[in-house]
């Protein structure tokens, strides 16, 4: 990047930042990171070069939204589709969130940062599992954003989870049916205890949310940028902000007279 666009750049965010009605953000951002790979292409680079330039775009997002007093981002790192991807391309991911997540821990603590990992994570290496029980534990009890890393994870595949622990509950005898509401069903969610998203930001302009927390964006607003997710940077993230903050959430309901 040229000086003179960084500078125009950071000029834009600044801008963007006074904007901003700090008493109306989001509370919960979650966000689908696209276009690692077509970021690469366009560079003539291997697509690993993407997804290591995505692992600092999510840096940066985590490190903005903290500073803004947003609660909680939840990120869609890997999904239960992604398996299908190229063998090399999926060892690289795991040995990449390995390397990313011994490196970053120390400074999560010391930020304040809660990290949870959602999803199935019995598939994931053993190293990677370890790495991942030993983050939440020691940043359980953390005050700051709650970060969490959809791992492994499928939107419908959760709401089937959730099901047959209910129906299990039911068999037991431990639940009555008649008893299972949205609050019982959410409990058994991956996400439980986490407030559902305010806002979904997805990179690369695609239209569709990807099979991720179908259940959770019942009532989010949706940004869609066509930055790709490595280039997303403050001024993106002020423009979803500032998106969001134009909007009449209604919730079913009408505009107040």
């Amino acid at each position: 990047m040229s000086r003179a666009l960084a500078t125009d750049t950071v000029t834009a965010a600044h801008a963007g930042l006074s904007k901003l009605d700090g008493a109306r953000l989001p509370r919960h951002v979650a966000v689908i990171m696209d276009g690692n790979g077509r970021w690469a292409k366009q560079r003539n680079l291997p697509r690993v070069m993407g997804h290591r330039e995505g692992v600092e775009a999510l840096k940066r997002t985590l490190r903005l939204c903290s500073d803004l007093g947003i609660g909680a981002l939840t990120a869609y790192a890997f999904s239960t589709e992604n398996w299908s991807r190229p063998g090399e391309e999926v060892s690289f991911l795991m040995t990449l969130f390995e390397r990313v997540l011994a490196r970053e821990l120390h400074a999560l603590e010391q930020e304040q940062v809660r990290i949870r990992f959602l999803g199935d994570l019995e598939p994931l290496p053993p190293g990677l599992q370890r790495l991942i029980a030993d983050a939440t534990e020691r940043t359980a009890a953390n005050s700051g954003i709650h970060f969490n890393v959809c791992t492994n994870y499928g939107g419908r595949a959760e709401l089937v989870r959730a099901a047959r622990r209910l129906a299990q509950r039911c068999a037991a005898g431990e639940l009555d049916p008649a008893a299972i509401d949205e609050q019982a069903f959410t409990a058994e969610l991956h996400t439980a205890g986490e407030r559902d998203p305010d806002l979904l930001i997805r990179t690369s302009g695609e239209l569709r949310i990807s099979n991720f927390l179908l259940w959770q964006l019942a009532y989010a607003e949706i940004h869609i940028t066509d930055v790709l997710w490595p280039d997303f940077d403050e001024a993106a993230l002020l423009g979803a902000l500032l998106d969001y903050q134009g909007r009449q959430r209604r919730f079913g309901g009408v505009d107040p007279c």
